[in-house]
């Protein structure tokens, strides 16, 4: 975990990040899940591919990335010629934990008639050993310009594969990860949660397991269900993703009213990203200050993880970032 100095107590962080993003001339990106005063102060503020796509659109010689480790080393696959940094380097994910490269080569080789469809939510090695990646808004499209005769591995996310699975009837080979956030949402919780409010249509990340998502009006990518809540008639919306997304809400839909689904002890508690909540005010400015932490990629590994990132923007580059699986 990135250590902060104790001196930084009497600092106007917001003052200070300001003035060194002019004097590093950097882009800074939020993911939705990130603290509302790291969304507050980003340039862009979105999914992951999709902010990686935006900073290398931008001049900027540094990125910083708001994030977990795998989006930071995207936006550096994309944008090798700009210093990344990310305010904390254990901002992880329980994803990526999930499939080690060396497990994915293995299981690639004892499954050599299958493609990999995979996940953006993995190390840039896995990106390396895969055919196409696929994001929650992307995945539909692709799935369905490949063959019907093609066997897939689908990994790291069962619960993403699995939706997939179930709503087009296309067998895959499933890695058995998940994410602990979307694996966290109860069932019996959230029930209870729609006796409260009938009304209330329930809008769900595909990365939760099949019990939440069944009982979703909506299934779509953090902006799909952004877009969701700008479009729905209601004035409730239960949201069962990490519960920082409802910042935006609330920022773009003031009039709504937007309930977290809640984890097994009926809150939303546990259903912050402990990975993502690494990420600070204090460790972001010390990452523009010192620019590090910094993410570094063998240049090889990056051409090799690129080909599977460019695989992807060649068949579904129009749904990339709008977030939209679809209701269910």
């Amino acid at each position: 975990m990135t250590a902060i100095p104790a001196n930084l107590s009497g600092l106007d962080l917001r003052a200070e990040i300001e003035r060194l993003r002019k004097e590093r001339d950097a882009v800074i990106l939020a993911h939705y899940y990130q603290r509302p005063e790291l969304q507050d102060l980003a340039d862009f503020v979105g999914d992951s591919l999709e902010l990686s796509r935006k900073a290398a659109e931008t001049d900027a010689d540094v990125i910083a990335f708001c994030g977990v480790k795998f989006m930071a080393e995207t936006a550096k696959i994309l944008s090798p010629e700009k210093i990344v940094v990310l305010p904390d380097m254990e901002a992880g994910c329980s994803l990526e934990d999930s499939c080690p490269p060396e497990k994915f080569a293995a299981f690639r080789a004892a499954h050599p008639d299958h493609i990999a469809l995979t996940y953006i939510n993995c190390s840039t090695e896995v990106k390396a050993l895969s055919d196409i990646i696929v994001t929650s808004s992307s995945a539909e499209t692709i799935l369905q310009q490949i063959p019907a005769d093609q066997k897939i591995i689908f990994g790291p996310d069962r619960h993403l594969g699995g939706y997939l699975s179930r709503k087009f009837g296309r067998e895959m080979l499933l890695w058995p990860g998940v994410c602990i956030v979307h694996e966290a949402f109860s069932e019996t919780e959230l029930l209870k949660l729609k006796a409260q409010h009938p009304d209330a249509p329930i809008a769900a990340h595909p990365e939760c397991p099949p019990h939440i998502v069944d009982h979703a009006d909506y299934v779509g990518s953090t902006s799909g269900i952004l877009n969701y809540a700008k479009a729905m008639e209601g004035q409730t919306l239960i949201v069962a993703t990490e519960p920082h997304i409802i910042h935006q809400m609330q920022l773009a839909l003031p009039d709504k009213t937007f309930i977290g689904a809640p984890g097994a002890d009926g809150n939303c508690n546990c259903n912050i990203c402990p990975y993502m909540a690494l990420n600070t005010m204090e460790k972001l400015y010390v990452a523009l200050r010192d620019l590090e932490p910094r993410i570094e990629i063998d240049e090889q590994l990056r051409l090799d993880a690129k080909k599977s990132l460019d695989k992807m923007l060649d068949m579904a580059s129009g749904t990339v970032g709008k977030g939209d699986l679809g209701n269910r």
